[in-house]
């Protein structure tokens, strides 16, 4: 199973991004796909996830200016505007799938896009 992440880039305070991640080695419908993000000396954090094949979910930090979405059951995409300095971090996609969706655990991960907000 491979997870690829892609998109990110050098943007300025204000700008707009989209992140893209294409899964592939299996069925991934039963699945929900999600976007983590880990700031240099910080955890990696959950930003957004699918849920199902029909809603989406992003966290209350960055809720007003990231959507989650989807148009497969392989492929997701984080769009991100009015980008701010604190959103600097590397992004990872992530898969989870059947009875591990229920117990919070992803079960398989991208190698990550760099997103770097120059302010």
């Amino acid at each position: 199973v491979q997870l690829q992440a892609s998109g990110g880039g050098l943007v300025q305070a204000g700008d707009s991004l989209r992140l893209s991640c294409t899964a592939s080695g299996r069925t991934f419908t039963n699945c929900n796909m999600a976007w983590f993000r880990q700031a240099p000396g910080k955890e990696r954090a959950i930003v957004g996830q699918t849920i199902g094949t029909r809603s989406t979910h992003v966290v209350d930090s960055v809720k007003g200016r990231f959507t989650v979405s989807s148009d497969s059951a392989n492929v997701v995409y984080l769009q991100m505007n009015s980008l701010k300095s604190e959103d600097t971090a590397k992004y990872y996609c992530a898969a989870t799938c059947g009875p591990s969706r229920f117990r919070g655990s992803w079960d398989y991960w991208g190698q990550g896009t760099q997103v770097t907000v120059s302010s």
